[in-house]
């Protein structure tokens, strides 16, 4: 058996995968303390993507563009669920609050002022971007 390698057991495999799981699927830190989160890269390392070289193409629904897709999902990182139902200057608060990318502070302030929202979708359609045409 060869001890010189870094390679872990089923079970410290399981325990590192669990570890990081909220963060590859909300895409942002989940902890609550700060020092619970992984460590980020090093200044000689350079930043992880999920796709370096783009836009993921893979999972996009009809009607949609990747682009659609990623600033949606940009959107609803940010916001989150609890925010809803919410009108255009809770939006951008929450924005603020999240210190979300201008683009997209920008992109909210252009949403009507009356009008309230219950998801995200709903902020999509007011946006005037492309929706899915069929939900699965």
């Amino acid at each position: 058996m060869d001890r010189g390698n870094s390679k872990h057991g089923f079970v410290r495999d399981e325990v590192l995968k669990h570890e990081v799981e909220g963060v590859v699927r909300g895409g942002r830190a989940t902890h609550a303390e700060e020092w619970a989160d992984p460590e980020p890269p090093g200044e000689d390392q350079p930043e992880v993507a999920a796709d370096p070289d783009g836009v993921l193409v893979g999972g996009v629904p009809p009607g949609m563009t990747p682009q659609d897709v990623e600033l949606r999902s940009a959107l609803a990182a940010q916001l989150g669920k609890s925010v809803y139902p919410a009108r255009r200057d809770q939006l951008v608060e929450r924005l603020r609050e999240q210190r979300a990318p201008d683009g997209l502070i920008a992109l909210v302030e252009r949403l009507p002022a009356d009008q309230e929202f219950h998801n995200v979708r709903e902020i999509a359609v007011a946006l005037g971007l492309h929706v899915e045409t069929k939900r699965f």
